[in-house]
């Protein structure tokens, strides 16, 4: 009641964009439950290898290397809400291929063909987010006020989260059911991420195109430059963004190994692994509305520091599940006790990094500058997505799974040092 008291009080092009942005949250929510499994597909279903499993971790990250080049073409269209459209009917599309994957459990021995298609259906895939993410950061700066941003960004969240609570269950059941159901739901899935942005741009926003006074090539140079003079004179923010650089290689060398370990060393169903993921999906939808309030009232740096901490006891307790089997079986489902305990960390990480990785950098910029910020941040995503998925395969290979987790602890822990210390020694402006 109270809820819907406050979205009341809003102002006409709040609610608007409310109403735009809620709808493409849910679509969202189907669309990353579905792929909440898709590194689990490639490895149970498709049989791919601890390389190729590296791969497509590093795929939805890498893209992001792409990020100022697309920034700078983005901001020379005149009609950015149907560029972006004709870009999501460009990289949803190619979904529709995977119906035609052969349905066999002897697919590795027909060759590795299918492997690599499904990696490159991906790899398209993910180059539309370099640029929806930023743009979604500069509509709704553009049309929620700074006290409402952070509240209304984390209702749509939590939606988000409810729907891909619901779809990563049945898509689990239906795995177990058929290891191949997937070739009747990412064609599916191609057609929702279409309707999605669609929607999306449906929220107004007044962005003019750049007058063209420079070539691409020294546009993407003074972008460059401009990133490197931002990161010098705003300080929080460089702190900000090089903890995160340290977080992310952690979360990336982590997550690949994370995938081969559920199944080689813990030998999961699929629907063990998607009990896990609601679990935690559960906890995020619960408490990220008291986060969504947190991040508007205190330094993005501290809350930064409260997000790595999560993500730091998350691969802690689940490297500890090797040496602390303790499990029992219900329904199926294999629980394992050091594995509750993790992901009860990682709901906490879910609930906080689903408003810091999305909004955080947009706390220390202007309005006009938010797409540029997130820009940087994504650029700099794509450094770090380029060498650490592989990094953690190449460890696995000459340390064990636990060198690899303490690996990725001692990396957040350093993190969280950076964070309060620039806070201590930086003022946020």
């Amino acid at each position: 009641m109270k809820t819907l008291r406050f979205l009341k009080t809003l102002a006409p092009i709040e609610k608007f964009a409310f109403k735009k942005h809620l709808i493409y949250s849910m679509l969202d929510g189907i669309i990353l439950g579905v792929l909440a499994l898709n590194e689990f597909v490639l490895i149970k279903s498709l049989h791919g290898s601890n390389l190729q499993i590296g791969l497509l971790v590093q795929l939805m990250v890498i893209v992001f290397l792409l990020s100022i080049v697309i920034n700078e073409i983005f901001k020379r269209i005149s009609n950015k809400q149907k560029f972006i459209r004709k870009l999501a009917i460009v990289t949803r599309l190619p979904l529709i291929l995977v119906a035609f994957f052969p349905q066999s459990h002897n697919i590795a021995e027909s060759g590795v063909i299918f492997q690599y298609l499904f990696l490159s259906i991906f790899f398209v895939y993910y180059m539309a987010n370099t640029l929806i993410f930023p743009t979604i950061n500069l509509i709704l700066k553009k049309n929620y006020s700074h006290n409402n941003f952070g509240y209304l960004f984390s209702f749509a969240t939590s939606a988000n989260k409810v729907i891909m609570l619901i779809i990563t269950f049945l898509f689990g059941l239906m795995l177990d059911f058929n290891h191949f159901a997937f070739i009747y739901i990412y064609p599916l899935l191609g057609l929702i991420g279409i309707w999605s942005i669609f929607i999306l741009t449906d929220i107004p926003f007044v962005a003019q195109a750049l007058e063209i006074k420079k070539s691409l090539w020294k546009s993407v140079k003074a972008s460059m430059s401009n990133m490197i003079q931002i990161m010098r004179e705003n300080k929080p923010y460089r702190d900000f963004e090089g903890a995160f650089m340290l977080y992310g290689m952690a979360f990336m060398i982590t997550a690949a190994i994370i995938t081969i370990y559920f199944e080689k060393q813990l030998n999961l169903n699929y629907s063990s692994v998607a009990f896990y993921k609601n679990a935690y999906n559960t906890i995020a939808i619960l408490i990220i509305p008291f986060f969504g309030k947190l991040i508007s009232k205190i330094d993005p740096r501290k809350f930064a520091a409260i997000t790595f901490a999560t993500m730091l006891f998350y691969i802690l307790f689940i490297a500890l599940t090797e040496y602390f089997p303790q499990h029992f079986i219900v329904f199926g489902l294999k629980i394992y006790y050091t594995l509750i305990i993790a992901f009860v960390f990682n709901g906490l990480f879910a609930a906080t990094m689903s408003l810091l990785w999305y909004i955080g950098s947009a706390y220390f910029a202007k309005d006009d500058d938010a797409a540029t910020y997130q820009s940087i941040h994504l650029t700099l995503t794509g450094v770090r997505g380029s060498f650490a998925p592989l990094i953690g395969v190449a460890f696995l290979n000459y340390i064990d799974f636990t060198g690899v987790f303490f690996l990725g602890v001692g990396l957040l822990f350093i993190a969280i040092l950076i964070m309060f210390w620039s806070i201590k020694t930086h003022k946020k402006t």
